[in-house]
């Protein structure tokens, strides 16, 4: 893979690369802009501009057309941030209030976690329904649709009366919010290529990485004045604010030229062929394993905080928002420092080589084989774990995402699937022993680390395509 890069425009020459919607030149050479609204997202820097308006000085047409790029820019940052935002939001403020929701429904842990797992299949197998579906009808229809029932299923869960109703609309509620975070991944792919692509990845998690921070803080603070149903009215005020925002500013970033034809079969061979690439295959399955090591977390540390430790939703919230900002800061670093001066396989390989150590030293915590250790020493193997999702999570997205070409949709459906999906299985599997150990989330981790790393070794095989780039330069 390339260690460095600009933006698909920048980057046309890369074989199999089409350029970015809006930019694809015409007979004349100068930029095609799709009609109506689709471009206003693939605004790109490089492109020429084709005349000057009278009067107005060379400087001066330069200042104001980096001062346009850097407002657009922004708008595409904070729109598809608030759309990979959003699941973490609806999963961490709902953290807090799982021991309350376990009391209130009278139901055991075990089947509360399932209101989790229930969201998280829901936004794994709509995937794969919006992912082929914003390649055939472009971007934005399928994400108005999908966060118009977002709302609506937040909604309902306000005031479902049973743990059994709660956990069905938690599903539905997954397969609509969905298609924010498919389509936010698929256009980050009709605009970028390379290095910049996965600069743009830890920019996003940046954003995204606000809502793990503040939606405990946020959800703790709520049941201070209400109960957990009160959490649900919140996120459905949230979710009606980003549709809004999706529906005046987020416009195509797909052309018609570029739009799959086919139905339902053309989709399906398109997502065999996407795995039948070995690589590919091998960067969506680690990424799974690794996204399975992190929901372990999610899914175990309510009640590994609260209730083996006895720390009150407040604490835990910050524990939360601390480890949080560990992941923010790491990504940053990846973002801005490593990204483009080591390979992105090598910085890889280091971020899944620390998540191993964290959960092997998790793991031998939680089994007292250091004896008996107070909260202290679990957080910071818990922020160290975490903070190392920021080298493993954007660069696994990366490396996929720059081998689909132009299936990008689906592509994104089948990376997002597998996360998804995996961690789903992981998320039951730490409360099978009850509420009164970590041992079984600290196995899971360690199992799903090591197993991430195998995938990445074994099918991706970093070496020998290094060694193929090293003799083609």
């Amino acid at each position: 893979m390339p260690e460095s890069g600009g933006s698909r425009a920048q980057r046309a020459d890369v074989p199999g690369d089409i350029p970015p919607s809006g930019n694809r030149p015409g007979t004349d050479g100068a930029p095609v802009v799709p009609h109506g609204d689709a471009g206003a997202l693939a605004v790109d820097p490089a492109a020429p501009q084709a005349t000057a308006p009278a009067g107005l000085p060379g400087p001066a047409l330069a200042g104001a057309a980096a001062k346009a790029t850097r407002r657009t820019g922004l708008l595409v940052t904070l729109v598809l941030g608030g759309l990979t935002a959003l699941p973490p939001l609806s999963m961490d403020m709902y953290l807090p209030a799982l021991p309350a929701v376990t009391d209130s429904l009278s139901a055991p842990a075990a089947t509360i976690q399932l209101t989790l797992t229930a969201c998280l299949a829901g936004m794994a197998l709509g995937q794969l329904v919006v992912g082929p579906m914003s390649d055939r009808w472009g971007r934005r229809t399928p994400l108005l649709l999908g966060m118009v029932v977002y709302v609506l299923a937040t909604a309902i869960c306000a005031l479902a009366p049973t743990a059994g109703l709660l956990i069905g609309f938690r599903l539905l509620q997954g397969l609509a919010g969905a298609a924010g975070i498919v389509i936010a991944r698929a256009v980050v792919r009709d605009l970028y290529d390379g290095v910049e692509m996965a600069r743009f990845f830890s920019t996003l998690m940046l954003i995204s990485g606000v809502a793990p921070i503040v939606a405990p803080l946020i959800g703790g603070q709520v049941l201070r004045i209400t109960d957990w149903r009160g959490i649900f009215v919140v996120l459905t005020a949230v979710g009606i604010v980003l549709t809004l925002v999706v529906w005046k500013w987020l416009h195509e970033t797909l052309p018609p030229a570029d739009r799959h034809t086919g139905g339902v079969s053309d989709a399906l061979r398109t997502m065999r062929g996407l795995l039948a690439d070995r690589v590919f295959t091998g960067y969506m399955v680690a990424g799974g394993l690794a996204f399975a090591v992190l929901f372990a977390y999610i899914s175990a540390s309510p009640f590994v905080v609260q209730e083996i430790y006895g720390a009150s939703p407040q604490t835990f919230s910050l524990l939360f928002g601390l480890n949080s900002i560990g992941l923010i800061i790491v990504g940053q670093i990846n973002g801005k420092l490593l990204v483009g001066r080591i390979s992105l396989d090598k910085v890889l390989g280091f971020g899944l080589a620390v998540i191993v150590l964290a959960a092997v030293a998790l793991l031998l915590m939680t089994l007292g084989v250091f004896g008996e250790v107070g909260l202290f020493p679990v957080a910071a193997g818990l922020f160290v774990l975490m903070s190392a999702m920021g080298l493993a999570m954007p660069n696994t997205n990366a490396q996929a995402l720059m081998r689909t070409k132009h299936a990008a949709g689906s592509a994104s459906a089948l990376l997002g699937t597998s996360s998804f999906l995996i961690g789903a299985v992981a998320s039951p599997l730490v409360g099978i022993a009850g509420e009164d150990t970590a041992v079984p989330m600290a196995v899971v981790q360690v199992v799903c680390a090591l197993a991430a790393v195998g995938c990445f070794l074994f099918l991706c095989r970093p070496w020998q395509r290094a060694g193929k780039e090293a003799g083609a330069l």
